[in-house]
C-alpha cells in the first residue's frame, strides 16, 4: 500500500477530539501496569519477567479515534487486551464511562457489570483466520454474542440486524449461511469488524487490522472503516476507536489523536496533524523514518525488557543521549497544547 496523504488540517476537526477527550472521555487509563513471568521450561528460576506495559496513561474521548503505534513488542496490543481484561493488569486504574453516564471501574466488574462492559468495548483481532469459529455460519459468527446479552432480541430480529451490518461492511446478506473458510482473509476481517460492530459499541478496538492482510486488501479495509465512522457520527450515533498499528504513517491518517509507546511507555502523545509535522520525540523521527524499512528493534532492547528501565527506555538507541538519560526516566511533559513528549530535551 503506498504512503497515505497527510491528515486533513481542518481545526474542527481538530478541536473536537480534543473537547471529547477534555470533557467527556469513554475510557480512561491510569498508570496501567503489567508484567509476565518468563517462562523457560520446569527448572527456569524464578523472579524474571518481561515487563510488557510501564505505567500507561491514556484517556479516548467519545467520537475519537486514538491511535497506539510502536514496533512490535512494545506492549501496545498488551495494553489493548488490558483494557478488555483478556489480561489482568498489575497496577493501575482502568474508568469507563458508557452513554448512560455513569463511571465504572473496569478492574472491579464482575458478573453481568462486566458482561455488560464486554458489550460496550469490542476487540477486532489481527488475524481473522485464527479469531473467527471455521465451524460456525457467518450468521452464528455475528450473532452468537447478541444472543447472550440483555438486550433480549428475537434470532430473527438478530439475523435482520446480521444481514445489515453485513452489507454495510461489503458484503452480501446471502453470505449468512456461509463459513469463515470460503472468504478471502480481507473478507473475513470485514467479517470480524462487523461482528465489532453488530452490538453498537462505545469502543472498538482496532488490533493491527491490516498487517495480516495483503497490501492491496490494506487500503480498502481502512477505507472502510473510516467510512463506517463518517457514517455512524451523522446518524448521531457514537462510536470511538482504539486503532493499534506498526505503520505511524497509516495511523496519523486514521486517526484524530496518537500515542507513541515504546518499551511500555507512551514517549509522545499528540494530535495526529502535530505528529504529522511536528514529532518531538527521536523515537517518533525514527517511526516516520523507517516505514517499510522493516529496520528490527536492537538485540540489547530486547534483553533490557527483562528488567525494569532506571533512565529513559530508548537511550541505548537515541543518537542524542546523554549521561542523564541513561539515570534518570523523564517524565511526559507538555511542549506545547495538547502536545505531550517524554525527553529530557523538553524539561
Amino acid at each position: 500500500m503506498e504512503d497515505p496523504p497527510p491528515p486533513p488540517d481542518k481545526s474542527l476537526s481538530n478541536f473536537l477530539p480534543m473537547f471529547y477527550t477534555l470533557f467527556m472521555p469513554v475510557i480512561s487509563v491510569s498508570n496501567l501496569r503489567k508484567r509476565f513471568n518468563l517462562e523457560a521450561g520446569f527448572f527456569a528460576p524464578l523472579g524474571r519477567y518481561v515487563y510488557a506495559v510501564n505505567g500507561v496513561s491514556l484517556v479516548i474521548g467519545r467520537n475519537e479515534t486514538y491511535g497506539l503505534v510502536g514496533e512490535s513488542g512494545c506492549g501496545k496490543t498488551t495494553t489493548a487486551r488490558l483494557l478488555v481484561r483478556m489480561y489482568e493488569a498489575d497496577e493501575g486504574e482502568i474508568s469507563f464511562q458508557g452513554q448512560g453516564g455513569e463511571t465504572e471501574d473496569v478492574r472491579k466488574l464482575k458478573g453481568r457489570d462486566f458482561k455488560r462492559y464486554r458489550e460496550r468495548v469490542k476487540y477486532v483481532f489481527q488475524d481473522p483466520a485464527r479469531s473467527l469459529n471455521p465451524r460456525m455460519t457467518v450468521n452464528e459468527v455475528l450473532t452468537s454474542g447478541a444472543k447472550w446479552s440483555n438486550q433480549g432480541k428475537s434470532a430473527k430480529a438478530l439475523r435482520e440486524e446480521a444481514a445489515a451490518i453485513l452489507e454495510e461492511v461489503g458484503l452480501s446478506a446471502a453470505d449468512l449461511e456461509r463459513r469463515p473458510a470460503e472468504f478471502s482473509g480481507g473478507q473475513r476481517q470485514r467479517i470480524s469488524i462487523a461482528r465489532g460492530l453488530i452490538m453498537k459499541p462505545d469502543l472498538l478496538i482496532c488490533d493491527e487490522v491490516v498487517s495480516a492482510l495483503d497490501v492491496s486488501i490494506q487500503g480498502q479495509i481502512l477505507n472502510l472503516l473510516l467510512d463506517l465512522r463518517g457514517r455512524r457520527l451523522s446518524a448521531g450515533q457514537e462510536i470511538s476507536f482504539l486503532f493499534i498499528a506498526h505503520d505511524l504513517k497509516v495511523a496519523s491518517y486514521f486517526c484524530d489523536r496518537i500515542g507513541v509507546m515504546y518499551r511500555g511507555e507512551i514517549m509522545e502523545e499528540a494530535p495526529a496533524i502535530t505528529l504529522w509535522k511536528n514529532g518531538l520525540h527521536p523515537y517518533t523521527e525514527l517511526l516516520f523514518s523507517s516505514v517499510g524499512s522493516g529496520t528490527p528493534a536492537a538485540k540489547q532492547d530486547a534483553e533490557a525488557s527483562l528488567s525494569a528501565t532506571e533512565g529513559c527506555a530508548f537511550a541505548s538507541r537515541c543518537p542524542n543521549a546523554e549521561e542523564t538519560c541513561f539515570k534518570e526516566k523523564p517524565q511526559l511533559k507538555e511542549a506545547d497544547s495538547g502536545h505531550i513528549v517524554r525527553c529530557w530535551k523538553y524539561k
